[in-house]
Order: structure tokens, then C-alpha cells, then sequence
């Protein structure tokens, strides 16, 4: 896997996202780590806009689980914030797998995940604070080719 850096400002991060967003294909998650107010949501706002959602997507703290499909997006994709989740038992009535047939996932606090996570996923951990901050990849070998930040 090929580590990535990039500093950004928050003005940055919706051409940051966006770019990600694009390459999104079926079958990809994303993982987005980060304290509290580091920026993931906004991230992930900012992929679910490159893909077609006109609106301002609701961040899925209290829902868990998010999803979009066409025609309001063309790609289908969960957007998943797992904070609230206590243990990794639960995540089974999640069913996120299901979403990788033909869509992809977007997953806040991938640490609630424990030891059940994709080995393929896209990893990014968000550091900093204020209006400065730190992306930090982990670029799979399935996103080595169309991975857009260089």
C-alpha cells in the first residue's frame, strides 16, 4: 500500500473530496478517520457532490447509515458514521456489505469496526486543526491507478 500527505486548508477540502469522489467506483470503501471536527463529513460531503447530489447531504451520525442512488447520485453510495456504534456485533444488522454490489462506502470512525475491515480500502486519516490540516492516505493497490491526488 502507498502512504500519501497532503496539507490542506479548509478551503481546500471540497476539491480534496471531489477529487476522490470522481474516481469512486462499485465495490470501493473509504475509510475516514479523524477527531472530532478534523473534516470527514466535509470530505465526504464534497465526494457525494462530484457524484451528482445537488443537495447538502445530512451527516449520518444519528441515521448510521445514509443512503444515496440514483438519479440523485450516479453511483450508489452509503455514507456511514460509525460513532455511535458500541461494538462490532452491531455492525452486522448494518449490512454494509450489501452496498459493495453495485455502490460504494463512505465510513466515519472505521475504528468501531475492530478487526473487520476491508483489506482494499481506500484509508484516510484527517490531523490538524483550525484551518490547517493533514490528509493522510493509505492508497491500496486496487486505487494505485486512478488515485487523483499526486
Amino acid at each position: 500500500m502507498t502512504p500519501f500527505r497532503c496539507d490542506y486548508n479548509l478551503d481546500e477540502a471540497g476539491r480534496i473530496g471531489a477529487a476522490i469522489g470522481r474516481a469512486l467506483a462499485a465495490g470501493d470503501v473509504v475509510l475516514l478517520s479523524g477527531d472530532l471536527g478534523a473534516g470527514k463529513t466535509t470530505l465526504a460531503r464534497a465526494m457525494l457532490k462530484a457524484r451528482g447530489l445537488a443537495g447538502e447531504a445530512p451527516s449520518p451520525t444519528f441515521a448510521i447509515v445514509q443512503p444515496y442512488a440514483p438519479p440523485e447520485v450516479d453511483l450508489p453510495i452509503a455514507h456511514v458514521d460509525l460513532y455511535r456504534i458500541e461494538s462490532a456485533d452491531e455492525l452486522i444488522e448494518l449490512g454494509l456489505d450489501d452496498y459493495l454490489y453495485d455502490g460504494a462506502l463512505l465510513i466515519e470512525w472505521p475504528e468501531r469496526l475492530g478487526g473487520e475491515a476491508w483489506p482494499e480500502a481506500l484509508a484516510l486519516s484527517i490531523s490538524g486543526s483550525g484551518d490547517a490540516r493533514v490528509l493522510t492516505a493509505t492508497v491500496p493497490p486496487a486505487w494505485e491507478t486512478r488515485w487523483p491526488l499526486r
